[in-house]
């Protein structure tokens, strides 16, 4: 605990407020008892210059391009490492041993099928449905199934109900898919690995053997662990609120989905895609590079720059180099998408506009591109990340629930709108 004062001076008043370090990165000012020593609120639109939580899980320094999991460097992870692997570290906060790893995989792998009556609710959703619309309802539908795990105040069943979420959303997102394109559903393997077992769920069909391309499984598994969690972001955020109220784990990870489907967060690479299908072709990239340098033109360039991030997204620096190694793995070359991706790419890093301002290409430009090579549609986009960063949402979760300070979320407002006034019958008004 650090003896640093922060004091706070408004007019001839003043008062103290602890300063809290972390292990790394700014400290932190302690206004938790603001409103009771001086009357006042804080105001901070988007809670950008507020921590709202104590966390051990991730660490991100966007000014320098660092993003860690438990201390290990994305990058490190990312080549060495594999998504079950990832998840044991963000849950209990240590590498497996090989035992462990062993049966964490073991137990993952074993809850993968889901209940069958899921089945028939998907035939509940229109034929058109959009597959996070699906997502949304189909995970908070499995505390309807799953009973025995939404105690939350018992550890076993938080354990079980984390298991259960990482093995079963997959499954549930494969489902999405298949409905999405009337094909007919695929059962889990349990000789597979996390990443493959997921990509024969989506496009193996029952008419023919499907062998899964490893470099393909190997892409969608840094994919995964690239999203698996990125500290206090929306999404995550939104979990933490819902779990503070003693929600079941099951609805705090459906109001994770929801918060994730807005373009603005999990639906970035699909408006990237977006973007690139908007371009057109190659030629017409100068027009668009001109207009996102235009102040006064609405157009902007999706998939580049990031909130968090004003270096070179250390996601992004990997996701380039596995693009690169799909695309090649797929010999797509006639591709008028991915040809306008690959050119404004080159722009974006050698442009002294883009480089000035740290419009670097982030990891939603490179995902998107990658998913659309691996046969996604662009409405999977977005559920693909919510598979990933179920188990940082779950990580977050957990890590609040055991907090013994945790209390419900509770933001206060700067009110702005009518004083006091009373009542007026409808006959005596004008």
């Amino acid at each position: 605990m650090s003896n640093k004062t922060a004091t706070l001076t408004i007019g001839n008043e003043s008062w103290d407020f602890n300063v809290l370090p972390g292990t790394v990165g700014p400290e932190v000012v302690d206004i938790g008892s603001l409103y009771a020593k001086t009357g006042r609120f804080t105001y901070d639109q988007g809670f950008t210059s507020t921590a709202a939580c104590e966390s051990k899980i991730c660490y991100i320094d966007g000014d320098a391009g660092i993003l860690e999991y438990r201390g290990y460097p994305i990058e490190q992870l990312a080549e060495q490492s594999d998504f079950l692997e990832v998840c044991y570290l963000l849950l209990y906060g240590e590498l497996p041993t090989a035992a462990q790893k062993a049966d964490f995989d073991h137990r993952v792998t074993y809850h993968t099928m889901v209940h069958e009556q899921m089945s028939r609710f998907f035939t509940g959703f229109r034929r058109d449905a959009h597959p996070m619309a699906i997502m949304v309802a189909s995970v908070g539908a499995l505390s309807a199934f799953y009973h025995d795990s939404t105690d939350i105040a018992d550890p076993h069943q938080r354990m079980v109900a984390s298991l259960r979420m990482i093995a079963k959303i997959p499954t549930l997102a494969a489902m999405a898919f298949k409905y999405h394109v009337g094909q007919p559903f695929v059962y889990p393997l349990n000789s597979l690995d996390y990443s493959a077992n997921f990509l024969r769920m989506c496009f193996a069909v029952p008419c023919e053997e499907y062998k899964v391309n490893p470099v393909l499984a190997r892409a969608m598994d840094r994919i995964f662990i690239l999203h698996a969690e990125h500290e206090q972001n929306a999404s995550t955020s939104t979990v933490r609120l819902a779990g503070s109220s003693g929600a079941n784990p099951f609805a705090c990870i459906a109001a994770g989905c929801a918060c994730l489907w807005g373009p603005a967060h999990g639906g970035a690479n699909e408006a990237a895609l977006n973007m690139l299908q908007q371009i057109g072709t190659a030629d017409r990239i100068p027009e668009y590079v001109a207009k996102a340098k235009d102040k006064n033109d609405p157009f902007r360039l999706m998939g580049f720059g990031h909130r968090v991030y004003k270096n070179y997204d250390p996601r992004a620096k990997i996701m380039q180099k596995t693009c690169h190694e799909v695309l090649a793995e797929l010999g797509i070359q006639d591709d008028p998408l991915l040809e306008v991706a690959m050119e404004l790419e080159k722009i974006a890093l050698h442009d002294e506009y883009f480089i000035e301002k740290k419009l670097y290409p982030n990891v939603d430009f490179y995902s998107g591109i990658i998913l659309k090579a691996m046969g996604f549609p662009t409405t999977m986009f977005t559920v693909l990340f919510a598979v990933a960063r179920t188990v940082g949402w779950i990580a977050q979760w957990k890590e609040m629930i055991e907090d013994p300070g945790q209390r419900i979320g509770r933001p206060r407002q700067l009110y702005t709108g009518q004083t006091r006034r009373d009542y007026i019958p409808v006959s005596k008004r004008r």
